[in-house]
């Protein structure tokens, strides 16, 4: 019987080096760059002194993974509520569609 585990255990997820400072600039540049990248900048700020506190880069890279997923999925979320779907009961779309704005 080996001591050795009969798996490979899982790669945690790690951004390449610039990935923050990419993620960044298509923030700015994006439509919803007024409300987008402050909350990018804060919730960044927020896990890097985390991170000093904890000696972990686990925060960095969920906020860098979690922000590139809303930024990829944001045509598709978009495209949705244009379509005028009824999900009335579901989702309140004038409270979303005046958050865009």
């Amino acid at each position: 019987m080996s001591a050795q585990p009969d798996h490979a255990p899982l790669t945690p997820y790690a951004p390449a080096p610039g990935a923050p400072a990419e993620l960044l600039d298509q923030l700015r540049a994006d439509q919803r760059a007024a409300p987008w990248v402050p909350a990018f900048e804060q919730e960044w700020a927020t896990a890097l002194e985390e991170s000093r506190r904890a000696f972990s880069l686990a925060g960095l890279y969920e906020v860098v993974q979690v922000w590139q997923a809303r930024l990829a999925s944001a045509p598709a979320v978009e495209a949705f509520l244009d379509s005028s779907r009824d999900e009335t009961g579901f989702v309140d779309l004038e409270e979303i569609r005046s958050r865009r704005r």
